[in-house]
């Protein structure tokens, strides 16, 4: 499902979006940065900023290595929603807390709810790259206060959003949630799924891909 450079590009990601949490905390919350100390607390800063940029660099280096993918990610996330794509949101939170009794419908390559969800993760990682960028190298945005303010502001906002998709996304990607048990082997395994989960998941792509018989490896797909 799941190529080994999308793998490596989401795994490296990941590891950068987590550190800039971690330490965006001892900004966010004056306690924390009390309790570390000053050394601490310069050391998260700096830290804030490598890692921001590998954070914007590693995807970037990624799409210009798979132009074809990045369009190809793009036409999902904005593919048109259909009959199925609609009725999927609508039962998606009662699915959550009573998934043995709700038959969900067939879903494309991407779940509505993941076009959604994954729209808002680049949204909020563009608007924390840009901001951040003119936040690290916007020396003369800090001699105008406000833009300052609402540079930072927005800022925060991209991080807001990143903490919240983000919690959901890992919710339902590293299989906390029973139906999706065992997908964390899609991203941070060999990227394989087998062709019972597609079938559950992903119906409509499950058997695409099983008619053209380009991605699937036998023993994998029929484990």
């Amino acid at each position: 499902r799941h190529s080994l450079q999308a793998r490596v590009t989401h795994g490296v990601t990941i590891a950068c979006c987590l550190w800039l949490v971690v330490s965006r905390l001892f900004v966010f919350i004056p306690a924390l940065a009390q309790a570390a100390g000053p050394g601490v607390v310069f050391a998260m800063r700096m830290s804030h900023r490598v890692i921001g940029v590998a954070f914007i660099a590693v995807p970037l280096v990624s799409a210009l290595l798979a132009p074809k993918g990045v369009r190809h990610i793009f036409r999902s996330l904005f593919a048109k929603w259909d009959s199925d794509d609609k009725k999927w949101m609508i039962l998606f939170f009662p699915y959550l807390f009573m998934a043995k009794w709700i038959h969900m419908p067939d879903q494309h390559e991407l779940k509505s709810g993941q076009r959604f969800a994954d729209g808002m993760l680049w949204f909020s990682g563009a608007l924390m790259a840009v901001t951040g960028v003119i936040l690290l190298v916007g020396s003369t945005v800090a001699s105008f206060p406000a833009v300052y303010a609402w540079t930072l502001f927005l800022h925060d906002i991209g991080f807001f959003l990143i903490c919240v998709f983000g919690l959901a996304h890992i919710f339902l990607g590293a299989g906390i949630f029973q139906p999706y048990r065992g997908s964390a082997r899609l991203m941070f395994g060999d990227g394989m799924v087998s062709e019972s989960d597609a079938l559950y998941h992903w119906g409509h792509w499950a058997r695409e891909e099983l008619e053209s018989g380009e991605n699937g490896v036998e023993k994998e797909a029929r484990r």
